[in-house]
């Protein structure tokens, strides 16, 4: 890790990103963060608790005069999406991430750099460590598994925090205060499959989809960004219908919140039709690049001839499936009708498993709504179902619903202007953030978000803009110096 991280201002922030950074975070395994983060909080001599669930809490007084103010929960999730780019050697379970200084930005060597939310994490420590900044009562709420199910926050209960409100610094754009977010729903379909033997006289390939942008399948699901799984199934229903092509194995995309860069299929067709089905599937491909030429700059889709596999999926279920996947919705499903330029619904392919007779398709269904959450979930439960597949629905949590008449939005959106010299982006999201979950068991917590500039989150490309954290920073101090008296 280049040493000119900690020296970018401010220090403290970007000390304890470094700090968080140095320790393997993956969604579901959390044992080391939260034992640093316990640590953490334990150094300071400051009140710090573990719940059942792994969410941990650390308990701050409020500076000298501020003890009259309302008490003021931060929150941000400690786990982190790990990608890494395909010819990148890295291991995520024992690695901490290398980062480097790129002008104004901080950036990540091949992975994933962990500013979604290690910056608002880093942002909260700095002030639990500081003994000048001005604050109230704080109450530090660090979650677990925000980025596979949000399981932290659903386990978080009732009456273990007093704050009266959140600042949740999980937002990605330094201009918008955050006032609502979408929900969502894992929608898992799954079948079987007879393997049969590979026909005699075939020739096999090995067709592979990779150098996608890839990106938040809520923030950047509006951009129209290529998805490996669609583009793959694309190439696999050409072959097929024209060639008689036979699947063996696919692998394609990784966690269902990351619009999936890459998938690698391994296929046979008559050796009779090679020739044939390499020029159309070349002339396919060719296409398809045009098509994404200004959105998709990287794409490459490779194919080449590889040893013959011992097994393929049986005809009839290879086409129900590969109908399904073309029928299945990607992208957005609806606009709100009431905020201007924000998704309302849609829809992220994730994954697609094919391999030894099973098959399994992940996919991440998002909404403002839930009554049009439930809709598309079940638009494409009924999809899978006709090609024989079982769907199960899991990992729901609602959306937070906008407060117009919010104090501390309405304090943050002045203290902004004050500061900045122009309006914030006052906005709900496309994505799934913790308040509407943390909102069900602490109805009566008025809540905002917010946070620096980053950009890429949940890929390689991810960064995280240095001027941007200084204003954020900037902010975030203004805001807590401000905080409303109780009443």
């Amino acid at each position: 890790m280049s040493q000119d991280i900690r020296n970018i201002e401010p220090k403290t922030v970007w000390n304890h990103f470094a700090d968080l950074n140095a320790v393997p975070r993956p969604s579901k395994k959390e044992e080391r963060i939260i034992q640093f983060m316990v640590d953490f909080g334990k150094k300071l001599n400051l009140e710090t608790v573990v719940d059942k669930v792994g969410n941990v809490i650390i308990k701050k007084p409020a500076t000298s005069g501020m003890e009259n103010r309302k008490t003021v929960v931060m929150q941000g999730h400690i786990d982190m999406v790990h990608q890494k780019n395909a010819d990148t050697i890295f291991d995520f379970d024992t690695e901490g991430i290398k980062m480097y200084v790129d002008g104004d930005w901080v950036k990540a060597k091949g992975t994933t750099l962990g500013a979604d939310n290690g910056l608002g994490v880093a942002a909260i420590m700095a002030v639990l460590s500081s003994k000048e900044i001005e604050h109230p009562t704080i109450e530090a709420l660090f979650t677990i598994d925000e980025e596979t199910g949000m399981t932290g926050a659903m386990g978080l209960e009732g009456g273990v925090l007093e704050g009266e409100i959140l600042l949740n610094l999980d937002t990605e754009e330094d201009d918008e205060i955050g006032m609502g977010c979408a929900g969502g729903v894992d929608v898992t379909a799954t079948r079987t499959y007879l393997e049969e033997e590979t026909p005699e006289n075939t020739t096999a390939f090995s067709i592979t989809v990779k150098g996608l942008n890839g990106g938040h399948s809520g923030m950047d699901i509006i951009k129209g960004l290529g998805n490996a799984n669609k583009i793959m199934n694309r190439i696999l229903f050409d072959g097929f219908a024209n060639f008689g092509l036979r699947i063996s194995e696919i692998n394609g995309g990784s966690l269902r919140n990351a619009i999936p860069r890459e998938s690698v299929a391994t296929i046979v067709v008559d050796t009779i039709s090679k020739e044939p089905f390499l020029f159309e599937t070349t002339e396919l491909i060719n296409n398809i690049k045009e098509e994404f030429s200004t959105l998709e700059t990287n794409l490459s889709i490779e194919i080449k001839e590889v040893p013959s596999p011992k097994k393929v999926m049986d005809l009839g279920v290879q086409e129900g499936f590969t109908k399904a996947i073309y029928a299945a919705l990607n992208g957005v499903y609806r606009m709100s009708p009431d905020v201007e330029g924000l998704v309302e619904t849609s829809n992220n392919v994730a994954r697609v498993i094919v391999k030894d007779g099973a098959i399994k398709i992940g996919c991440l269904t998002r909404s403002s709504s839930e009554t049009n959450k439930w809709d598309l979930a079940n638009s494409l439960r009924a999809c899978f179902e006709l090609a024989g597949f079982e769907v199960e629905f899991s990992g729901t949590y609602p959306g937070w619903l906008p407060n117009v008449n919010s104090e501390i939005l309405k304090l943050a959106t002045t203290i902004y202007s004050d500061l900045f010299k122009e309006k914030p982006n006052v906005a709900a999201c496309h994505a799934g953030l913790e308040c509407g979950i943390l909102g069900t068991n602490y109805p009566k917590m008025d809540m905002v978000s917010f946070g620096p500039n980053i950009k890429g989150a949940h890929s390689p490309d991810e960064r995280a803009q240095i001027s941007s954290t200084q204003k954020f920073w900037k902010f975030l101090l203004e805001v807590l110096k401000n905080t409303p008296v109780k009443k």
